[in-house]
């Protein structure tokens, strides 16, 4: 299915990142998520479940270390 998909990757994403960074795709299934280091690994999910994510993220809600 990867190879159907036109993946995008962040604009945050600079030539010097190589291959450290998260690429999504849109498909009637949903959007997809991989990294580039390991494309042939997908994460299928829905545009809800996936704002939820990016909001938190942004919110830190991710940024500490669990004991």
């Amino acid at each position: 299915m990867s190879t159907l998909l036109r993946w995008q990757k962040s604009t945050f994403s600079g030539p010097d990142d190589g291959n450290a960074c998260v690429e999504l795709a849109a498909s009637p299934a949903g959007i997809h998520l991989r990294e580039s280091d390991d494309p042939s690994r997908l994460l299928t999910t829905t545009p809800g479940p996936l704002g939820t994510f990016i909001r938190a993220a942004k919110a830190g809600e991710f940024d500490h270390i669990a004991p």
